[in-house]
């Protein structure tokens, strides 16, 4: 059985609590994704969002657009799509090719990672559940020679072996689990 959707959703969720808790006075702060600050932050995972809804249709690369702050709109939009069967089938070509289970698995990586920058930037909690950290670890150290070719990912940061899940995926992919503002 497929638990992705069940976790996209999941992180979906908590990211959209965590912009909804976002302060006006808290849109200029840095955050662990160093090209962005909170605002261009949030403004990427609109983009996103609408990204992996129109190749989960099998649609053409959505160029990046302006923050809107409708974020919890679009990525319900996106979670729409990918809980119906035929978005799992076949490849995207608006993404070079890559299976669409590929990119589902993208997003909820791109859901989870930002989400946890967008908590450390902003002074809130975040947290997943065990297993999709798990699942997250796995995929990220399988695509973590392709993100960084891509500039997806940044330098691998160490993290114990017995760190959590969480942590673990988060230095693989370059994030400093420990980064504070």
């Amino acid at each position: 059985m497929n638990e992705i959707p069940t976790m996209m959703r999941g992180a979906a969720d908590r990211a959209s609590e965590l912009i909804r808790n976002v302060r006006e006075d808290q849109l200029a702060l840095p955050t662990p994704c160093q090209d962005y600050d909170v605002k261009e932050l949030i403004n990427h995972m609109e983009w996103v969002a609408s990204l992996f809804e129109s190749v989960a249709l099998g649609g053409e690369f959505v160029p990046p657009k302006d923050y809107t702050g409708d974020f919890p709109e679009r990525v319900g939009r996106m979670l729409a799509v990918w809980e119906r069967p035929e978005a799992w089938e076949g490849v995207s070509e608006a993404m070079g090719g890559l299976p669409k289970p590929v990119l589902a698995n993208m997003a909820l990586t791109d859901l989870v990672a930002h989400g946890w920058d967008l908590a450390r930037a902003t002074g809130q909690d975040y947290d997943v559940d065990v297993d999709t950290a798990a699942a997250l670890l796995a995929f990220g150290a399988q695509m973590a020679p392709m993100g960084r070719e891509r500039g997806a990912f940044g330098d691998e940061v160490s993290v114990p072996d017995d760190a959590p899940p969480l942590d673990r995926f988060l230095g693989v992919i370059g994030r400093d689990p420990a980064w504070k503002r």
